[in-house]
């Protein structure tokens, strides 16, 4: 009798304990997880996201599917045009955008940013058998290639002043509507370099090194990250204790060296919400 009475009430420690953890978790649980989260995604912007043998893949198509499983919550996903996607997000039609998207004073002004997923340190890419553009002075009054509207537009003062700083000038700027384009015109010598962010100019000089070869930085650090409409800080705080635990866990630096070719071990672990705290983390002025 005894003995089944010590056995009982060992059950019912071992059961009350287990419902304690489970109201644990419950009561640290964000307040949108009853809902799910819908998040918005492009298909055409590798190593990013893309769609390969028809499926989607990339990056984030890894981060998304480590969210899930962290979560423990629906997280719904639609994949949108880049043009449309921002302004979706920044609209309320979804949660956040979870897409490889530089970091600029503009955004900024509508969005909050996770901790980054990569560098977006600007390189400029020049032709293979080009031996004289190699270095920042080489470019001196030199026509550059860059996407029309981009991110890469609004640091470009930075190569203008390293030019001046050496007596040199920065030359003609032609924008296009994407960068295919861009690249087409270097490799038929319409234009003599085109600027793009790091992880954009491994990609394509790796794929065409015959074709294209990579220059040096023309702007100082920048970042890669996912944005989160301003009103949202509870789910910019969940992303972020998301980020640190794949960081924690050498998942990020495992998906970034399968991606990229390299783990971006010193990026910052904050959250990026405002202009000052960029300029600070950039060195910009």
């Amino acid at each position: 009798m005894r003995q089944g009475m010590t056995k009982w009430l060992a059950i019912a420690a071992t059961t009350m304990t287990l419902g304690m953890s489970s109201l644990a978790v419950a009561t640290e649980m964000p307040s949108f997880a009853s809902a799910g989260l819908k998040v918005a995604t492009e298909d055409n912007y590798s190593p990013f996201n893309f769609i390969a043998q028809g499926k989607a893949t990339g990056i984030n198509k890894d981060l998304l599917d480590e969210l899930r499983h962290y979560s423990q919550f629906e997280v719904k996903q639609d994949i949108l045009p880049w043009t449309g996607l921002l302004a979706s997000v920044s609209a309320g039609q979804y949660d956040f955008a979870l897409t490889g998207a530089i970091i600029t004073d503009a955004r900024l002004k509508v969005f909050d940013f996770t901790p980054p997923i990569a560098s977006a340190q600007h390189y400029f890419m020049a032709r293979a058998k080009d031996g004289s553009t190699n270095t920042i002075s080489d470019l001196d009054g030199k026509t550059v290639g860059l996407q029309a509207g981009s991110a890469l537009l609004e640091r470009l003062p930075e190569l203008k002043t390293m030019l001046e700083s050496q007596g040199k000038k920065l030359g003609k700027v032609v924008e296009y509507q994407s960068y295919p384009e861009a690249y087409a015109d270097l490799a038929n010598g319409r234009v003599d370099y085109v600027i793009n962010s790091v992880v954009s100019v491994n990609e394509v000089v790796k794929a065409k090194s015959k074709i294209f070869k990579k220059g040096k930085a023309v702007s100082g650090p920048g970042f890669i990250s996912w944005p989160v409409p301003k009103d949202n800080p509870e789910l910019l705080a969940y992303l972020t204790e998301f980020f640190a635990h794949l960081k924690q866990t050498g998942k990020m630096a495992e998906l970034q060296q399968k991606w990229f070719g390299e783990s971006f071990d010193d990026l910052p672990t904050e959250a990026i919400v405002s202009v000052e705290q960029f300029h600070k983390l950039t060195a910009v002025h």
